[in-house]
């Protein structure tokens, strides 16, 4: 209980001030065309003549949240938010009511997040700080801001209620912070806030059966939001270290088999002799229980704790095999292309004409989030119309 006076007013208006002009609204306008008939109105006229109609033109806007996180202008929101924009208008608004055109510099669906810039003429703007969301703590205080349902800037209070959560089924990297500070649809690409006014992470989705808070959010850890800001301004593409080797959770049955105490880690089924994994040791049977001292509880946490080290330098994975902890040092380098991709678009009387494919490689599998990593050719594109439009991009044929 509050022991004074001053304790019992004890505000977090002093983080709110230091991090709201850093959040920003996100506005999508697409011009899109439908038909329009004055019959259209009744159901009768709709059974026969539903494609009949003069085609008029209207806007369809929608609406997300983002941050500042460079002085410059750069602001990162959800790839969800932008997505499908192609030719569409992007409009940031910031707290102060200010509009200003935006332009994306990357695009990255695996992780849901874009990476945005502002056209403004050499303005600075507040932006907000990253945090380290590994140290982060159950219980800890947090704050979401952002602009759900369109009501305006809005600021929520709660605590980081689970750490880690990887069977979430939102992105290809699932890694997020629970939380139950209330988020809600507009939400998305909005600030998770930590007591010091520092980025944590981006509010991405909720759970709800209504559509609204039910005291269940998830947010995208700092740590992967700032590795792709990073890749935004140094080229525009995410890299992502290779380990070559396909991994199986480890349940309580296998826990048994292989000498665990509890099922946690990720199985090594499956390796690439070519890899940077054999290369460093690793073997079909061993389970990676950590990657440089950080715990690993399945195969999803394995592959953020790599991304989020980025290329470049080595990392320590502590390994269990036959019954017997060690460590191998794995080299953090970009998956081979190899062999080269050969792209290319198949002609002449055959059941895949029209059909664009690859060689299938680990970086071209990468590229496409195929566990698959050769050898063997994968269709890359297929053109509307023809044959092999009936076959589903980026199925692999070995």
């Amino acid at each position: 209980m509050p022991k004074s006076q001053a304790a019992l007013k004890q505000s977090y208006a002093p983080v709110v001030k230091k991090a709201v002009p850093a959040v920003v609204n996100v506005y999508v306008s697409r011009r899109v065309s439908q038909r329009v008939s004055p019959f259209m109105n009744d159901p009768f006229f709709q059974r026969f003549f539903r494609d009949f109609g003069m085609p008029r033109e209207r806007v369809q806007n929608s609406l997300g949240s983002g941050v500042i996180v460079g002085d410059e202008g750069i602001v990162v929101t959800n790839n969800h938010v932008i997505e499908g924009s192609g030719e569409a208008e992007i409009t940031v608004a910031l707290s102060d009511g200010r509009e200003f055109p935006a332009e994306i510099i990357l695009k990255d669906d695996r992780t849901d997040l874009a990476v945005l810039r502002l056209d403004a003429k050499g303005e600075k703007f507040r932006s907000v700080a990253f945090a380290d969301s590994d140290s982060l703590q159950v219980g800890d205080i947090v704050l979401a801001i952002g602009d759900p349902f369109g009501v305006g800037q809005t600021v929520t209070s709660g605590i980081v209620s689970a750490l880690a959560r990887t069977q979430v089924g939102i992105s290809d990297y699932q890694f997020f912070i629970q939380t139950d500070a209330a988020i809600n649809p507009g939400n998305s690409g909005g600030a998770l806030i930590d007591m010091d006014g520092h980025l944590v992470g981006i509010n991405t989705a909720i759970f709800s059966k209504s559509g609204g808070s039910h005291g269940i959010g998830f947010a995208i850890p700092s740590n992967m939001v700032r590795l792709v800001v990073k890749a935004a301004l140094e080229g525009g593409t995410v890299r992502r270290p290779w380990l070559g080797a396909s991994l199986q959770p480890v349940t309580s049955q296998l826990a048994d088999t292989l000498g665990l105490k509890s099922p946690r880690g990720a199985l090594v089924n499956e390796i690439n002799a070519a890899g940077p994994g054999a290369k460093a040791g690793l073997q079909v049977g061993d389970v990676v229980l950590s990657v440089d001292g950080m715990a690993v509880k399945d195969p999803q946490a394995l592959q953020y704790r790599l991304v989020t080290k980025g290329i470049g330098g080595t990392a320590t994975l502590g390994v269990m095999r036959d019954g017997r902890a060690q460590d191998v040092t794995l080299k953090l380098v970009p998956a081979a292309e190899v062999p080269p991709r050969n792209e290319k678009l198949l002609e002449g009387r055959t059941p895949l004409t029209g059909a664009k494919v690859a060689n299938l490689s680990p970086a071209v599998a990468e590229e496409l989030d195929l566990a698959n990593e050769g050898p063997g050719v994968v269709v890359m594109d297929v053109t509307r119309g023809t044959v092999a439009a009936r076959v589903a991009c980026g199925r692999a044929i070995s």
